[in-house]
């Protein structure tokens, strides 16, 4: 029990980190005030550009893995699990950030690329079949989080895995519902 109280510290710990912001801030921009406000790899695209935006993207994904490799050390696939949906709890609602943060997609494929990649190869098929037909990323996101427990489910047949991938998409839909009814 401990070993998965850890999990999600640790995991909690990792997703909280506000790689955009701190980016932000190394070029004295605000992440939160510029853009559409979100201390996200997107919005860090936007307001600090291409390299930067892409190594926070790098960063936010790397963060989700390590929640899920460090879980799967303490305490197994539970505690990967575990952990995993506490990164992306951490990133959606960063204690830096006065429970502020991003919207959790690159979270969350770090931590699925750990568990399952062939999720993540899914999901990320989903979304790009979802944008070239409607031209809307975030309604594309919303689509692939939306979809997300399905595919668990088809891929694993585990009811802890998907039950985690419905945890996961749960925090995820919480920065994109609005998207789904565009």
């Amino acid at each position: 029990m401990y070993e998965l109280a850890f999990a999600a510290g640790l995991g909690y710990l990792l997703g909280s980190l506000p790689f955009a912001v701190w980016f932000g801030w190394i070029q004295r921009k605000n992440v939160l005030a510029e853009g559409s406000g979100n201390p996200g790899a997107i919005n860090a695209i936007r307001v600090l550009g291409l390299v930067p935006g892409l190594m926070v993207l790098v960063l936010d994904v790397f963060k989700g893995f390590l929640a899920a490799f460090y879980g799967s050390i303490v305490g197994g696939t539970t505690g990967a699990l575990v952990g995993g949906v506490a990164a992306v709890f951490g990133h959606v609602c960063s204690f830096w950030l006065a429970c502020r943060g991003g919207k959790g997609i690159a979270t969350a494929a770090g931590v699925w690329l750990a568990i399952q990649p062939l999720v993540v190869a899914l999901t990320a098929a989903v979304w790009l079949g979802s944008w070239l037909y409607r031209r809307d990323a975030y309604q594309a996101f919303a689509i692939a989080a939306a979809l997300l427990a399905p595919l668990v489910a088809l891929v694993t047949r585990s009811l802890e895995l998907t039950l985690t991938a419905l945890a996961t998409a749960a925090l995820l839909l919480r920065g994109h519902w609005r998207y789904l009814a565009r």
